[in-house]
C-alpha cells in the first residue's frame, strides 16, 4: 500500500513567497509492520550482508547493567500484543565489559527504492545503518555505525547472513526495532525557523503570523513549524528539525565542510503536534481533520525505537566526500 501526505493546510508560499527559494525536497519512508527481505530497503528487516563478512562491532566500555529484556521474549510479547518482562542481568558483568558487542541493525536504503538517497563513496547506493545496544559513559551516550555498499556488487555474494549475532539481553525494550517495509514518498519542505535558518525579519513574520492563527482559531489552528515546513518520522534528505537543541552548524571533522543531511531517524511517525501530516490511508475516512487519525504503535510508533528522549536521529555526511566520517546529531 502506498502513503499519500495530504496537502498542508495552508500554501505556505502564498503567505511567505519568499519560501519558495528554501523549497527542498524530502523522502518520508512511512515505515509500517511487515516482513521485509533481505533485498529491500527497511528498519529492523535482514541487511543483505555477505556471508563471512565481519558483522560490525562495539569494542568500548559499556555501563553495567542490573535488569533488561531478552530480545526472543520482546518479539513474541509484541505479536501477542502485551508487553515483555523485565528480568534480572545475568552474571556480574555487562556484555562488553570484557569482549565486543555487536551492533543492533537499524536500517538499510537502496536509492533505488530511495531515488532522492545520497550518493556513498565510490558509487555506492545502498547504506545500511546500526547502534550499540548498550550506553557509554555518565551521559548514557550511544554508539552508532554507518556502513555503504555498492548494491549490485553485494549482491553477487555467493552466501549471506542468515541471522546476524545479537547480545542475550537488551536494556531497553525499544533498542529492539520493529521490523517494518517502507512507503517512500516525497514531500516539500522548508527550513526550521530559528536563529540564522532564515532570515531574522522572515521568521519574525513566521512568528507573528503562527501567534495570530493561534489567537483565531485556538490550539488546532496550523503553525509553520508542526504543518508546513518538516515532516515527523523517518525521511531522507530535506531539512533537519532543531526542537530539543537549536539550530546546530554540523561541519565535517576532516574538511570543515557544511554537511549535509543523510537521514533522519525519528521514534514517532505523529505526535499531538504534527497529525496534519499523517497519510490517508492512515486515517478514518468516517471521521475529519486531526481526530480522523489512527492511533496505537502501528501507526505512531511503527519502528518500536526510541532516539534519545523521544528525538530525532539526524545522519549528516560530507558532499565533499562522503567516505568521510558521518555525524549523528539527536536534536
Amino acid at each position: 500500500m502506498t502513503r499519500t501526505t495530504p496537502p498542508r493546510p495552508v500554501n505556505v508560499e502564498a503567505v511567505f513567497p519568499e519560501l519558495a527559494a528554501y523549497r527542498g525536497r524530502t523522502t518520508r519512508l512511512h515505515p509500517r509492520p511487515g516482513r521485509p527481505g533481505m533485498r529491500e530497503s527497511h528498519v529492523g528487516g535482514p541487511m543483505l550482508w555477505p556471508e563471512g563478512e565481519p558483522w560490525p562491532v562495539c569494542h568500548e566500555p559499556h555501563r553495567p547493567e542490573t535488569e533488561g529484556y531478552v530480545p526472543a521474549e520482546i518479539r513474541r510479547a509484541r505479536a501477542a500484543g502485551g508487553r515483555p518482562r523485565r528480568r534480572p542481568w545475568p552474571g556480574a558483568e555487562t556484555p562488553g565489559e570484557d569482549g565486543p558487542v555487536p551492533y543492533v541493525a537499524l536500517a538499510q536504503l537502496f536509492r533505488r527504492h530511495v531515488p532522492g538517497l545520497a550518493a556513498g563513496p565510490d558509487g555506492a547506493d545502498l547504506v545500511q545503518i546500526f547502534r550499540c545496544p548498550f550506553t557509554h559513559g555518565p551521559y548514557l551516550e550511544r554508539r552508532y555505525h554507518l556502513r555503504w555498499r555498492r548494491a549490485a556488487e553485494t549482491e553477487r555474494a555467493e552466501r549471506f547472513l542468515a541471522a546476524p549475532p545479537e547480545v542475550p539481553m537488551l536494556r531497553w525494550e525499544n533498542e529492539l526495532p520493529e521490523p517494518c517495509v517502507l512507503h517512500p514518498e516525497e514531500v516539500d519542505t522548508y527550513p526550521w525557523a530559528e536563529d540564522d535558518t532564515l532570515p531574522a525579519s522572515l521568521i519574525a513574520r513566521i512568528d507573528a503570523w503562527d501567534d495570530a492563527q493561534a489567537a483565531e482559531h485556538g490550539p488546532d489552528a496550523p503553525s509553520y513549524q508542526f504543518d508546513l515546513s518538516i515532516p515527523p518520522g523517518w525521511r531522507v534528505g530535506g531539512y533537519p528539525s532543531w526542537a530539543s537543541t537549536g539550530p546546530m552548524a554540523i561541519g565535517c571533522e576532516c574538511c570543515g565542510t557544511p554537511m549535509r543531511l543523510l537521514l533522519t531517524a525519528g521514534g514517532d511517525e505523529m505526535d499531538a503536534g504534527s497529525r496534519s501530516w499523517a497519510p490517508w490511508e492512515d486515517r478514518d475516512p468516517s471521521l475529519r481533520e486531526k481526530a480522523s487519525t489512527k492511533g496505537g504503535p502501528p501507526f505512531a510508533q511503527p519502528t518500536r525505537l526510541r532516539f534519545g528522549r523521544d528525538r530525532d536521529l539526524h545522519v549528516f555526511i560530507c558532499p565533499a566526500d562522503p567516505g568521510h566520517p558521518p555525524q549523528w546529531v539527536l536534536s
